[in-house]
């Protein structure tokens, strides 16, 4: 049972870009719907993740749907996410590179060891974790991973913030330190998105 207009006092644009989004007119947008409607600034869509991650956060009533309400939350995030890349995308690439990426997490507040950050750059680059290459160039080392596209740039940002939230949770003293056991470790892990 999709609606037929939009809600009152809705944006008329947002209802006709959400009606668009509801291929099967369920007045309900799905993942694989949601997944068909965002695209990156060089044409690839949204990984499934990251779709599934926005999804997490904006489905508050937990239906595994959203609705226009919903709907229009995601959509202003979405757009403020885009100016936070536009602004530390430096060079205009169209992807976020390492520096960047340590320049947008330290300007949000967390200060990764260079270690971390070269964890994360290599898991979130766009082309999904780097497999060995052989070395070449100048200092031997093997050329940096592929730039992380505005969809994993959210991903890795929002991981990084959840994953900080949780472990401040356990860090009741705030010295920087925990200690858990097994199974609040793999509670903690799992209930992560």
């Amino acid at each position: 049972m999709g609606q037929s207009g939009p809600p009152p006092g809705a944006d008329p644009q947002l209802w006709t870009w959400f009606t668009s989004v509801d291929t099967d007119r369920s007045g309900q947008v799905s993942a694989p719907e949601l997944q068909k409607a965002l695209i990156n600034g060089d044409w690839t869509p949204f990984d499934l993740d990251t779709v599934k991650l926005l999804m997490n956060i904006f489905d508050t009533d937990r239906s595994g749907t959203i609705g226009f309400n919903e709907f229009s939350g995601l959509w202003k995030y979405i757009r403020d996410w885009q100016n936070v890349f536009r602004h530390f995308d430096r060079d205009n690439s169209g992807t976020i590179d390492g520096p960047e990426l340590s320049e947008a997490l330290r300007q949000f507040g967390y200060n990764l060891s260079p270690q971390l950050l070269q964890l994360l750059e290599r898991k979130y680059a766009s082309a999904g974790p780097t497999v060995p290459v052989p070395t070449y160039g100048h200092h031997g080392r093997p050329p940096p991973p592929p730039g992380i596209s505005f969809d994993r740039f959210v991903r890795a940002c929002v991981v990084v913030k959840q994953i900080t939230e949780s472990f401040s949770r356990l860090d009741t003293d705030r010295d920087g330190w925990v200690q858990i056991n097994y199974d609040t470790f793999m509670q903690t892990v799992l209930t992560l998105p």
